[in-house]
């Protein structure tokens, strides 16, 4: 397929496809099963809007009660990183003291899984982990710890299964790379 970037023409390349997707998430809810029990409620806080397809398919799979929660942040411009992240809802005050995962489309340089981290320990929640359906090891910026991670990939922008380019090609049902 072709995308227009601007002034640009630029061609994709699947790298996951729908049924790998899938499947991934079922591995991931498994192990999220495995480590948060059946008994406790979980938190389920999802970044949008990146997140929400990815998350929305991850929750049928889990067994214990849950609580959905959302949270926007910003830090991209077209396919760039700004550097910058910018909370644009707040946090649910309610969070003392409960088990949270957060739940992300994918994770670059980590600033905004760190952020989310500094704002919920300041929350007192119980326990915090983190699911990202991408992971970019070369582009951490920030040492981090992924608990689960559905797929780790290179530092080519990617699109589709909610990743976005200035919003759009999120209803792809796959994950493809950019190339120029």
């Amino acid at each position: 397929m072709q995308i227009q970037v601007n002034e640009k023409i630029m061609v994709s390349k699947t790298l996951f496809s729908e049924q790998q997707i899938k499947d991934r998430i079922k591995e991931l809810a498994q192990k999220i099963n495995q480590n948060f029990g059946s008994q406790e409620p979980l938190v389920v806080l999802i970044v949008l809007n990146g997140a929400f397809i990815f998350a929305a398919d991850l929750v049928r799979y889990l067994v214990m009660p849950t609580e959905i929660e959302t949270i926007c942040l910003k830090s991209y411009e077209g396919t760039n990183s700004s550097g910058v992240v910018k909370l644009l809802t707040p946090l649910s005050e309610n969070l003392e003291g409960k088990n949270i995962l957060i739940v992300e489309d994918i994770v670059e340089t980590g600033r905004s899984i760190d952020f989310l981290l500094s704002q919920l320990k300041a929350k007192k929640a119980k326990k915090v982990e983190v699911c990202a359906l991408l992971n970019k090891p070369e582009s951490h910026e920030i040492p981090m710890q992924i608990d689960y991670s559905g797929f780790d990939i290179g530092k080519n922008f990617v699109i589709g299964y909610g990743l976005d380019l200035d919003g759009r090609y999120r209803n792809l049902p796959y994950i493809a790379e950019l190339m120029s």
